[in-house]
């Protein structure tokens, strides 16, 4: 069978998503780094976003339908439940963490710190102090969503913590957001048991690339 090709940079987070995918499963993969609008993700994403992916003849965008293809054409361990009730609950969460939470904490905060765009090229206070009400919001919603089971769907690992996981990785570094994540006790026990695990180890990235 051909060999998995990701296209991205990997301090992506959806390219991360993509590659952890690959690691839960036992899926050889090579990554191919490339920056969103560059050619070669061009070739893949006609809006030149990060992840693509090829294998033999199916070329692939966006990280969820990536992530899916994976699970179903690959063997290993079910990242996507095969019951439907399951399946839509780990979806749901997908959709939450993509659509809400992933919008917020990565590109509404961390990115004002990561590429400063304020006065004198300090971070965007307004953008920063703007998204601090709807943080706080998700970090309580998160923790009680893994209080549980130490899982976001369901009572084991599936691709809603896939997906999680490498936004926490992040958002544990600028102050505002690492005194929530250490204030939100469920969650920062959760990290601390998944980032344990060869998956997201063997895909730490490197500091993000300057503009």
């Amino acid at each position: 069978m051909a060999k998995v090709e990701i296209i991205g940079m990997p301090q992506s987070t959806f390219v991360r998503v993509v590659r952890m995918t690959c690691e839960e499963k036992g899926v050889s993969y090579e990554l191919t780094a490339a920056r969103p609008h560059s050619a070669e993700i061009n070739a893949v994403d006609p809006f030149g976003k990060v992840p693509g992916m090829r294998h033999g003849d199916v070329e692939l965008c966006e990280s969820k339908a990536i992530a899916t293809y994976l699970d179903r054409t690959f063997g290993g361990p079910k990242v996507i439940p095969e019951d439907p009730a399951r399946a839509a609950h780990v979806e749901q969460w997908v959709s939450i963490v993509n659509t809400t939470i992933d919008p917020t904490m990565i590109r509404q905060y961390l990115l004002s710190y990561l590429f400063p765009k304020g006065a004198d090229g300090k971070p965007d206070r307004k953008a920063i102090d703007a998204a601090l009400p709807a943080m706080q919001q998700q970090f309580d919603v998160l923790d009680k969503a893994v209080a549980g089971t130490g899982y976001l769907a369901g009572s084991s690992f599936t691709l809603a913590d896939i997906n999680l996981l490498p936004i926490l990785a992040y958002i544990q570094r600028p102050p505002e957001s690492s005194e929530m994540f250490k204030k939100s006790e469920n969650l920062s026990a959760y990290f601390a048991k998944h980032a344990e695990r060869p998956s997201f180890k063997n895909t730490t990235p490197p500091p993000p690339p300057s503009q």
